[in-house]
């Protein structure tokens, strides 16, 4: 039977119209393994990257493995050369020099994620219980944290100056740690509470010790229990609290999500999916035109702020010690100036439950491969960047030219929420950038979900920007 000749308004449909379909219809089996086999890796690098000192142990070691050197070891830098710079052991930059040294290809992407760190006089007993307080970082919805099982990463000085690394909570056989909820038949008073005060700050408190130490002297005999614990294995003691590191992140694995396993669920994939997808994209560089710069940096989730932070002059101090020691003839003003980047970080997907949050044409979706957002913020574009239509185009012919597939969005309604990324502390040195990174649901939650789509999109995305 003859196939049924196309109309004209069905030719032109096919030419201009839209069409946004999940990656998994367009790949072949082939490129869909790879995204799955993509994925192993990267749930690996997060089961030991809670926090961002971990982040940056980790990436250091990958680099090393690349054959980076130490930039603050190395006198000059040429063509070809691989680099890294540690800063304050929180922040890490890394530099595979291109032939053209006076323009860099940079993605920056964040370390940080939403978490609980100690008070500095956290350790308290009441009710039989020691407790740890807490102060939140970065915007959670405070109820996710109770009944959760929680680990404990970071670094304390002893007295005498001894540098300490504690991690419990994520080896098999480890003990948690847990705030506790209260109980459905005693919370009528509390369900009566907004839902942001369902849980307040000063309730999440968590218990660390149970049993007592039998001394009839010992006041409080828990809490010694506790100190005595900490002493024996870490030389701590309870005034060691006040200038520790010392973060609460929910403990256990990630996991695969659904019947298919198309799906990672784990805590703080925003945004070390970035993280982890812009560092392998930067391993598989080769004769970059431009220099390749992988950027991963501290307090996004607080603002940027502090001396780790994208709002600071880290960029700025970084790029000059690379001029320098690449032997550039022209101001750090215009190396950054002639550069451009990614901010890569991850937005929000369509919830199928919460769907009202979002506009539908103006949302990424799950599966449907990397999203570049022109611009952010809240409301009226306020806390943002937005990138210009040349550079936008820029990147849409990027794709086309690599085959790549992505979509754009924006983080909700307008008026109803919104969003800030390191895109607007980056562009500030008149560099063009733009947010790119995969979508989520549930973010800043004690596990996020992603497609391992986006995952691998993500990382496609990344490579072709490193070599354009």
């Amino acid at each position: 039977m003859a196939a049924k000749k196309k109309s004209a308004h069905e030719k032109l449909n096919e030419k201009v119209a839209l069409k946004n379909e999940p990656l998994w219809l367009k790949w072949s089996t082939a490129e869909r393994n790879k995204a799955m086999t993509f994925a192993e890796g990267y749930k690996k690098f997060m089961k030991v990257s809670k926090t961002e000192r971990l982040v940056v142990e980790n990436v250091v070691s990958e680099l090393k493995k690349a054959g980076f050197k130490d930039m603050t070891k190395t006198k000059s830098l040429k063509t070809g050369d691989k680099v890294y710079r540690v800063v304050k052991n929180k922040s890490v930059f890394a530099f595979i020099v291109g032939k053209d040294k006076n323009a860099l290809q940079i993605v920056g992407s964040h370390a940080d994620s939403p978490r609980l760190d100690l008070k500095p006089h956290p350790l308290y007993e009441d009710s039989g219980f020691a407790l740890l307080q807490s102060h939140y970082y970065g915007g959670i919805k405070k109820y996710h944290w109770v009944n959760t099982p929680l680990a404990i990463h970071g670094v304390a000085y002893t007295k005498k100056g001894k540098k300490v690394e504690v991690h419990i909570g994520d080896k098999p056989n480890d003990p948690v740690f847990i705030i506790p909820d209260l109980l459905p038949h005693l919370a009528q008073t509390q369900m009566e509470r907004k839902a942001t005060k369902i849980i307040e700050g000063e309730e999440l408190n968590i218990i660390v010790g149970h049993i007592p130490v039998n001394d009839k002297k010992i006041h409080d005999k828990v809490k010694h229990t506790v100190m005595e614990y900490l002493h024996k294995e870490y030389g701590l003691i309870e005034e060691d609290f006040t200038v520790a590191e010392l973060e609460m992140v929910p403990a256990g694995n990630p996991v695969d999500i659904g019947f298919d396993r198309g799906l990672v669920g784990a805590y703080g994939q925003d945004d070390k999916v970035c993280v982890y997808t812009s560092l392998h994209a930067l391993l598989g560089v080769r004769s970059p035109t431009h220099t390749a710069v992988g950027m991963w940096v501290d307090k996004e989730e607080i603002g940027s702020v502090g001396n780790t932070g994208a709002a600071s002059l880290i960029l700025e101090n970084v790029a000059t010690e690379y001029a320098q020691k690449a032997g550039l003839k022209i101001p750090v003003s215009k190396l950054l100036d002639d550069s451009k980047a990614l901010s890569a970080d991850v937005t929000a997907g369509q919830d199928p439950t919460f769907k009202d949050v979002n506009d539908p044409l103006n949302v990424s979706y799950l599966g449907h491969g990397v999203s570049i957002e022109k611009y952010g913020g809240g409301g009226g574009k306020y806390s943002t960047n937005d990138a210009s239509a040349e550079y936008m185009q820029e990147l849409r012919m990027l794709a086309d030219k690599n085959k790549l597939v992505w979509q754009t969005g924006e983080l909700g309604k307008i008026d109803i929420g919104g969003g800030g990324t390191i895109a607007m502390y980056m562009s500030r040195y008149g560099m063009e950038c733009v947010d790119c990174g995969p979508c989520i649901l549930g973010m800043h939650a004690p596990m996020e979900v992603t497609s391992k789509a986006d995952i691998y999109s993500a990382y496609l995305f990344y490579k072709a920007f490193f070599h354009n």
